[in-house]
């Protein structure tokens, strides 16, 4: 079964994304990262005709039993961030603060889309990948400089945060979705 089918278009993103970000050493936003914890572990609100947003005596919310594999492949996807966030730690420093500095001024400008500051990451992402080991392959070199920018931005502007992960998550599902998606073991 593919592993997007349980949590749509950006919760594989998210999670690994997070976990990648919350195991990397030295990080400036430690207090912003809880803060983001606590809205991406918000409930999700389901709309059904028949919900009234009551407990039924199991303890599940009406016609949404608790899928238990979903909390398995949860903790997968964490594992694999973690285990990514090792490997971020040790290119982080070969990346050119030019480029980061870059990318932080862009979320810092206000009158710029999301378009263009994905597009920013965008090219940040391909001069960090000319510094990654050859042997690496293009997937996984990609998907680690997009986190290991997103980490950077974030020390340089921790208030961007949220808007920093979330860019970097529509950058990760827009260019590396199905690879993010086959990262954990068939079952």
């Amino acid at each position: 079964m593919n592993q997007a089918d349980h949590y749509g278009d950006t919760g594989v993103v998210c999670v690994v994304l997070f976990s990648f970000l919350e195991s990397s050493s030295d990080i400036a936003f430690a207090s912003k990262l809880s803060t983001l914890k606590n809205q991406l572990l918000a409930p999700k609100q389901f709309s059904s005709a028949f919900d009234d947003g009551e407990l039924q005596t199991d303890g599940n919310s009406f016609g949404h039993p608790e899928d238990r594999s979903l909390v398995a492949n949860e903790d997968i996807f964490r594992n694999i961030g973690a285990q990514l966030a090792v490997l971020g730690d040790k290119i982080a420093a070969e990346i050119e603060p030019s480029f980061v500095n870059s990318l932080a001024q862009q979320f810092m400008m206000e009158n710029v889309s999301s378009q263009e500051v994905t597009q920013h990451l965008s090219q940040a992402v391909q001069a960090v990948m000319r510094t990654m080991p050859r042997e690496m392959e293009q997937e996984k070199a990609m998907l680690l400089a997009a986190m290991v920018l997103a980490k950077k931005v974030a020390n340089i502007v921790p208030a961007f945060l949220q808007q920093v992960f979330n860019t970097t998550v529509n950058y990760i599902n827009h260019n590396l979705h199905d690879y993010v998606n086959n990262l954990a073991p068939e079952n």
